[in-house]
């Protein structure tokens, strides 16, 4: 299934149902007494978090919702019948913009979470509701009021606990595949993760976290270069992030120092989280080039693990690592 992270969509309230002009026919009650009802009220357009989606697909076949009207008012001072709510189903992390302003109408990231988009027009006053003292017999009733109608852009940003960065074929996919059940595409050239992925780690018993392993980083991805803002949106929600770097680097230092770079540029709030360094891919160096990058002043300056997904080598201890790192943040959350 493809991943579509961003949409727009067009949305259109119900109108108010309009009032109603009518006379009760009542003996010695000059013109019978007015008795029209009110319109119901539209329909509002709302949106709901969902959990069980995992993209903004839906919305790239459906782009037009349209709530009814209400029901006109009656006679004997019948209220039209309300329109139904219009409910649209959205991925957790959903944003909602307004296209033309640009406002944020809501960051839809609790499950469950609703709100009005566009709400619905009021129903018309029926004309038993204008008489006075000096006017028994009104002949005058509302229409309803009309719907709101409004563009909106919806992007997904994904929750995930720990988010991992790294430069094109770092070894990310591989990672995520060695610890939790996601199975994104690996192969050996650039840009093998065209869409982001997300994974459940298992610790133990009532604990686990979610990773997103999320397209290849590169030198001016903040710009729009490469996958540009389809990766960097999504690590702006993670709590945790892993750097991954290469255990070939010809200058781990320089990695790591330009995606840090690119986050920031891309916005400040990123270098304020909790991250840690792994150098991936391990099992492709000799014993001796190994032991001369442990005792690396990059590695004890960073504290930065040596790690292999495919031999599994280290890969436990940076789980447990990484769970400490996950709640704390979610312990400081709930203080």
């Amino acid at each position: 299934m493809n991943f579509i992270d961003t949409a727009t969509i067009h949305v259109v309230a119900g109108d108010g149902g309009k009032g109603h002009v009518s006379f009760r026919r009542e003996k010695f009650v000059p013109m019978g007494g007015p008795d029209g009802g009110n319109g119901g009220n539209g329909g509002n357009i709302v949106m709901q978090a969902e959990q069980q989606l995992g993209t903004l697909l839906d919305f790239k076949y459906k782009r037009s919702y349209k709530a009814k009207s209400g029901e006109p008012g009656g006679r004997s001072n019948c209220t039209g019948r309300s329109a139904d709510d219009v409910v649209i189903k959205v991925p957790l992390g959903t944003v909602v913009r307004d296209r033309e302003t640009g406002e944020q109408i809501a960051d839809l990231d609790v499950q469950g979470a609703r709100i009005v988009v566009a709400k619905g027009g009021r129903g018309g006053r029926g004309n038993s509701e204008f008489t006075t003292a000096v006017n028994q017999a009104p002949r005058n009733a509302e229409p309803g009021t009309p719907g709101e109608e409004r563009e909106l852009e919806l992007e997904l940003k994904l929750l995930a606990d720990v988010g991992l960065v790294g430069f094109p074929n770092v070894g990310k996919s591989t990672l995520i595949a060695s610890i939790s059940a996601a199975r994104p595409k690996i192969a050996d050239y650039h840009f093998t993760t065209l869409v982001p992925n997300l994974g459940l780690v298992r610790v133990g018993e009532y604990r686990s976290f979610t990773v997103a392993d999320i397209p290849g980083l590169i030198e001016g991805a903040h710009k729009g270069k490469g996958l540009g803002h389809q990766f960097l949106r999504h690590v702006e929600r993670t709590s945790v992030l892993l750097f991954l770097i290469d255990a070939q680097s010809d200058d781990p230092a320089r990695d790591l120092k330009v995606l840090r770079n690119e986050l920031g540029s891309y916005d400040k709030a990123m270098l304020r989280k909790e991250w840690l360094v792994v150098i991936s891919r391990c099992d492709t160096l000799t014993a001796e080039e190994r032991t001369k990058l442990e005792r690396s002043a990059f590695v004890k300056k960073h504290k930065a693990r040596c790690i292999s997904a495919v031999t599994h080598d280290g890969i436990s201890d940076l789980v447990e690592a990484l769970w400490v790192y996950v709640d704390r943040f979610r312990a400081a959350s709930l203080a």
